[in-house]
């Protein structure tokens, strides 16, 4: 997965679905991510709570999430 990192001047976030998400299914996951933070939502609840993680941390993260 490539990332645009948002400069944050505008305090909104450019946040980008999962490939393995649908709009029908249970899983539905969204990333936006600034130069200093990689956040986490369940688009079901956009307004609801966010994960924020580091780069390193979200890079750590990455290979348990996909399974490799």
């Amino acid at each position: 997965m490539t990332f645009k990192p948002s400069d944050g001047a505008d305090g909104k976030l450019e946040w980008i679905k999962s490939t393995y998400s649908s709009d029908d299914g249970p899983s539905c996951v969204e990333v936006a991510t600034t130069l200093a933070t990689v956040y986490v939502r369940d688009s079901k609840t956009p307004d609801g709570f966010r994960l924020g993680l580091t780069p390193t941390a979200w890079a750590t993260f990455l290979p348990y999430a996909s399974g490799r």
